[in-house]
């Protein structure tokens, strides 16, 4: 179980984060929403310890997270894998060492620094990949795939890790709607066959419902809502979002929706 006790960040004389306190049993699907600065992507990026809180505690069995160094900060980091917006692949280097690197922790530096893998390293990497549906792109260059592609391989690369827990800071805000809801699609997949917790940062109300076991809500840094979909009514969405909220839900009425007829069409034109 991963349990946050009265988990603070400050920047400045701003709280990102306010006094969070949540407990998430393992192999639970949680998304995270809120308008934009209402403190999503710091509370996630305080988790893999990207950014260092300023007060409380990061409890994930008997280890506080929040007091990590050196090597057990880094098998940490290897145990929350992270999967951002803009991909972060290497554009350059194929799509099958892009997805190795997902295993780096586990290699002596030397091999670490020459990227040297091995058969077995190389089949585990095409495993990951096939599960995404990406297996034949293994040796193209990251950097000519699409986006819904390249996060698909950014997906591969955590898989790769190993983790026991995924973390997705807004997977598919820069992404079409039948690519996002590939993307969602292959996370719960993921959480559901392998029993890994999924923690995902989601701009859209749909999005959330559909596919989360549990709904947070954050306004101003502060959890204001904790709760299963069914119980995020339509006021208390309206509470949350404030000023954004017909943003999201005009954005939410789309999100996942395919496109068909001459729509579709156009898009695989």
């Amino acid at each position: 179980m991963l349990k946050l006790d009265k988990l603070t960040r400050r920047f400045g004389d701003n709280l990102a984060v306010n006094n969070a306190n949540l407990e998430i049993p393992d192999g639970q699907m949680v998304g995270i929403i809120g308008r934009s600065g209402a403190g999503k992507s710091t509370l996630l990026r305080l988790l893999n310890r990207l950014i260092d809180p300023s007060e409380g505690q990061i409890l994930f069995g008997d280890a506080d997270i929040a007091q990590l160094k050196g090597k057990e900060l880094r098998a940490w980091r290897s145990d929350c894998a992270m999967i951002f917006q803009q991909f972060n692949l290497v554009g350059r280097l194929d799509v099958i060492t892009n997805v190795l690197t997902g295993r780096l922790y586990e290699l002596p530096q030397w091999r670490s620094m020459a990227q040297i893998f091995t058969p077995r390293e190389r089949a585990f990497a095409i495993q990951a990949l096939d599960r995404l549906g990406m297996a034949h792109t293994a040796l193209q260059r990251a950097e000519t795939l699409s986006g819904g592609q390249q996060q698909r391989v950014a997906i591969a690369r955590a898989l790769a890790q190993e983790p026991k827990i995924l973390l997705a800071d807004e997977p598919i805000a820069s992404l079409d709607p039948m690519n996002a809801k590939i993307v969602m699609d292959a996370l719960r997949d993921i959480n559901k066959q392998d029993g890994i917790t999924v923690i995902c940062n989601l701009h859209t109300l749909d999005t959330a419902r559909q596919y989360c076991d549990r709904i947070i809500g954050m306004q101003d840094g502060r959890i204001v809502f904790d709760g299963t979909p069914d119980l995020l009514t339509t006021q208390m969405a309206r509470e949350i979002y404030g000023a954004e909220a017909d943003e999201a839900f005009n954005e939410a009425a789309t999100s996942t929706a395919i496109p068909t007829g001459p729509a579709r069409a156009r898009e695989l034109a």
